[in-house]
């Protein structure tokens, strides 16, 4: 078990995140409209304030196979109808937007929640909002690179100066409105290199780690890296921490939860696989993936708190954020799956962590 060290007493959290998939659902073919699934997905989100998750946190797609191509607009809705629940973006797509109107939406946002936003930025997993907003993809990592600088100096003060080369310069120019929060909280998000890695915790900022296949073993020498960085970067580690993003999906049993989630996430993931290249799914590859040591959390609400347990013993993180709906799945399944992993997996799992807190390894 790895050392719990002083920058990790905070209270271990359990959240989501979502994709917000319009697509027919595998099995019956029946397909939502656009109202109809942010309908449901207010409501999915209302439920996890109830069981008392903590995140929920809402991709950018610019896609026609998803609706968040505003989180921001979801999540304030979001903030209307819970309590205590933070929203955040899963991810922020920063290279292709602006940074000042990105803080004056989760601002806004976090005004709307009384405190409650904070920011995934990053790189994201699909181009299509590069065309879109007209950024050239030859500048993708400087532009994530310059932009990031910019979002997370725009948390200093009301006042800005700053120069780069991709957006037109600042010179003492006011931004609005400011947030409830003294630091609007910035996460990287982080999908397995050690540029990004770096990126995160030499700036002294959060790393969400997807972690959506092979073993989770292989990313221990990112989060090793991370701290590293981070230690020799920010002697004041108040703002560092570590968040592993995963897919998966809760039912009464193991079997339940494999059969209910497979065909969407196959449909899903042989989707992307035709336009990545990847072999096509089968079941028996995401039947291991959902072992003990595979990467998705999908099985019933023992075989997620022993898989939670034995990752948290691996990376001593601070937050896990699970993907319950990769794909369209039944609106009464995924409101069971959220109910589950708010009742009878959260509390076992964080008086766990809070016992390693407590004792921690010699």
């Amino acid at each position: 078990m790895s050392e719990i060290t002083p920058q990790n007493n905070q209270p271990f959290e359990i959240g989501l995140y979502s994709f917000a998939e319009l697509t027919p659902d595998p099995v019956s073919g029946h397909k939502l409209s656009a109202a109809e699934r942010t309908r449901n997905l207010l409501e999915e989100i209302e439920l996890a304030d109830q069981v008392g998750l903590d995140v929920y946190g809402l991709g950018e797609h610019h896609r026609q196979e998803y609706i968040s191509s505003a989180p921001e607009v979801i999540l304030a809705a979001a903030a209307t109808r819970t309590k205590n629940i933070r929203l955040t973006s899963a991810v922020t797509v920063l290279s292709s937007d602006d940074p000042v109107r990105v803080f004056q939406r989760f601002a806004s946002l976090d005004l709307v929640s009384d405190g409650r936003a904070e920011i995934i930025a990053g790189r994201g997993s699909f181009i299509e909002s590069f065309p879109l907003f007209g950024y050239d993809l030859h500048d993708y990592d400087e532009l994530f690179s310059e932009k990031l600088d910019l979002l997370v100096k725009l948390r200093e003060g009301e006042r800005i100066t700053w120069r780069g080369r991709h957006r037109a310069s600042l010179d003492n120019l006011g931004v609005y409105p400011r947030p409830v929060q003294d630091t609007l909280p910035i996460w990287v998000g982080v999908g397995g290199t050690p540029e990004s890695v770096v990126r995160a915790a030499s700036r002294g900022l959060p790393m969400a780690l997807a972690i959506i296949g092979g073993m989770p073993e292989q990313f221990k020498p990112y989060v090793d890296l991370y701290r590293q960085v981070a230690a020799e970067s920010n002697p004041n580690p108040a703002h560092t921490g570590i968040s592993i993003n995963s897919h998966g999906f809760i039912a009464d049993t193991r079997q339940q939860a494999i059969d209910d989630s497979f065909p969407a996430v196959q449909v899903v993931m042989n989707k992307i696989g035709r336009e990545r290249g990847w072999s096509p799914m089968k079941k028996e590859q995401y039947e291991a993936s959902a072992s003990l040591r595979g990467a998705n959390f999908v099985g019933s609400p023992d075989d997620i708190i022993e898989k939670i347990l034995f990752q948290h013993s691996i990376f001593n993180h601070q937050r896990l954020l699970l993907q319950l709906s990769v794909g369209t799945m039944p609106h009464d399944k995924l409101l069971h799956a959220i109910e589950l992993l708010g009742t009878k997996v959260v509390p076992v799992v964080k008086a766990e962590i809070a016992k390693r807190v407590a004792t921690p390894t010699p």
